[in-house]
């Protein structure tokens, strides 16, 4: 696999994470406009694949990032090198009333029928302040890096951010490193600037310089203006609206060489039927469908994509390394917070159909 795709086979780093972190306060099952006590998690949609990399699957992972001197940031900080993930930072000096700041996300669980919410304060957010120069790149992959991922979520931050990433794959092409991009396109964040337009010309552009696509159809459609079927039009569990796009997807696209997403379908906010699909160089491979017991949600798809670039990163058979991703993928809805806590024998286990009985 490793071939096909042109992984490099060594570096200081097997992978690269570019985007912005964020703290998320979770009241749990509890409405947020009732809580009273809050969890406080560490996030980001882009460091949540380097944080699962280094934790669960012992990775050299980084993440290129803003951080910010003060104590929200020194928290953050902590958090990350905890997990094992190395900070690559662009500093910024916090002046104690307009920021900038580490974002908020502000996230409860739900429960059976109530589905969980989720909203941000990403006013003056530090990542959104990134710009083309921030980051010594040729520095930075000098020692050699293997995998460069980034994701929608921060190419929605600002205009400077998206032309960040751009910057980065450029220069992750440039010595040969596989580079990745998640989607993740989230409606709410881009109609703050230009709305689904604006979004597919920005993410069009990056996905020129993608290898490997992370995203699902409604992701297809909405942020890159993919032509396909209604996504209400099936099942979650139905790949293909998915599939029916692919062709369209490389054909605009002719440096994608891998697509994959999870797919859900939502019985309740603590019950879900999951799965997962890719399509690898013309091949498509799809994972079991489990029916899961979800303790909570955020994370989940940051999670599949940790295990299946892991998979790919050491060599597995593509089917073997989507099956990692769908079992780490669902690890990671059975924990609290929006990173791992599994361990890789619990995904291999996991991905070989290991029931949950108790281990003595």
């Amino acid at each position: 696999m490793a071939t096909e795709l042109g992984i490099p086979s060594g570096g200081a780093l097997d992978l690269l994470s570019l985007g912005g972190v964020v703290v998320r306060l979770d009241p749990g099952v509890v409405p947020f406009h009732k809580a009273r006590q809050l969890a406080i998690h560490v996030s980001g949609g882009e460091y949540n694949v380097a944080a699962n990399l280094a934790s669960c699957f012992a990775l050299r992972a980084a993440v290129a990032t803003a951080m910010v001197d003060y104590p929200v940031g020194r928290l953050v900080d902590e958090h990350l090198r905890a997990l094992g993930v190395v900070p690559i930072y662009r500093r910024f000096d916090h002046d104690g009333v307009h920021g900038p700041n580490i974002a908020t996300v502000y996230s409860d669980r739900g429960y059976g029928v109530r589905a969980p919410v989720v909203f941000y304060n990403r006013a003056d957010e530090a990542a959104a302040r990134l710009a083309p120069g921030d980051f010594d790149w040729t520095a930075i992959f000098s020692a050699g890096v293997r995998w460069f991922h980034s994701g929608g979520i921060f190419a929605a931050l600002s205009p400077t951010a998206a032309e960040l990433i751009v910057e980065g794959m450029e220069a992750a092409h440039r010595i040969g490193a596989i580079v990745s991009f998640d989607l993740n396109y989230r409606d709410r964040m881009w109609s703050a600037q230009g709305g689904q337009a604006h979004a597919q010309a920005v993410l069009g552009r990056i996905a020129e310089h993608v290898d490997v696509l992370v995203g699902n159809e409604e992701d297809l459609q909405h942020g890159l203006g993919i032509q396909g079927p209604s996504v209400t039009a099936s099942s979650g569990l139905d790949p293909s609206v998915f599939l029916a796009m692919i062709e369209r997807v490389v054909e605009r696209y002719p440096r994608v060489k891998a697509v994959a997403t999870t797919l859900r379908e939502v019985h309740s906010a603590n019950r879900h039927s999951w799965s997962a699909v890719a399509w690898v160089a013309g091949r498509t491979y799809k994972a079991p469908t489990l029916e899961l017991d979800v303790y909570d949600r955020v994370g989940g798809g940051d999670g599949f994509a940790a295990g299946f670039f892991y998979g790919l990163l050491t060599g597995t058979s593509i089917d073997e390394a989507l099956r990692l991703g769908w079992a780490h993928g669902a690890l990671v809805a059975t924990f609290p917070g929006d990173t791992t806590m599994a361990t890789l024998d619990e995904v291999q286990a996991l991905a070989l159909g290991a029931p949950a009985r108790i281990q003595r």
